[in-house]
């Protein structure tokens, strides 16, 4: 018969199943919290390989989330995978302007898509309070944040570089490497919206559990 678990057990049973298939593999005590979620997450044991960090990546997230940062994703779906509870007690919001009427029309009105546009929105939002972009899905939004921090017209405390998929995906997250600020990448093609989520929960998890 299958055990049955309560469910405030599965969580740390699934932990600690994870601890023990890792094996003699030892993480970084900094990062090990990020990847272990990922993994939790994905059921993917490439992540522990996969998941780079910039130093102190990871402090320096958890530290602009203790003082309030919002969070910008470039998908609804990452947007409501991200517990909104523990970050809005920390003073931050969610935000994904991919839906946005203003980003759909300009979008359209000039030939590009709507991941771009939306990331000059958020350039506009992180001038004026710190932010962490965390980008799973598109690679057109990594390009042109990139483009618009190299710029100075955009800020980010922490930029979450996940894409997933097949075109530019590799090449995008590989620029984010040389951009000049702080980064969590998942290099290769694997990564995606649960994965950029799972990346800011861990981080607000640092703080809240």
């Amino acid at each position: 018969m299958t055990e049955i678990i309560k469910p405030a057990d599965i969580e740390k049973r699934s932990f600690e199943i994870i601890t023990e298939l890792l094996g003699e593999r030892r993480l970084d005590p900094e990062n090990e919290p990020v990847i272990k979620r990922v993994i939790h997450t994905t059921a993917d044991f490439d992540y522990a390989d996969n998941l780079v960090f910039s130093p102190g990546a990871v402090s320096r997230g958890v530290q602009a989330l203790r003082e309030g940062c919002d969070i910008v994703t470039d998908t609804q779906m990452a947007r409501a995978g991200i517990n909104k509870a523990a970050l809005e007690r920390l003073g931050g919001r969610v935000h994904c302007f991919m839906s946005d009427e203003d980003v759909a029309r300009e979008a359209k009105e000039r030939g590009v898509t709507r991941a771009v546009v939306s990331m000059e929105k958020a350039a506009a939002l992180s001038l004026r309070k710190p932010c962490i972009f965390a980008i799973g899905n598109a690679p057109t939004a990594l390009m042109r944040l990139r483009e618009l921090i190299l710029s100075s017209e955009a800020s980010a405390a922490l930029t979450v570089a996940v894409p997933v998929g097949f075109v530019n995906v590799v090449e995008s997250k590989e620029l984010m490497l040389s951009c000049g600020v702080p980064y969590i990448v998942a290099r290769g093609r694997k990564g995606g919206s649960n994965v950029a989520a799972a990346i800011c929960n861990a981080l607000l998890y640092i703080i809240t559990r």
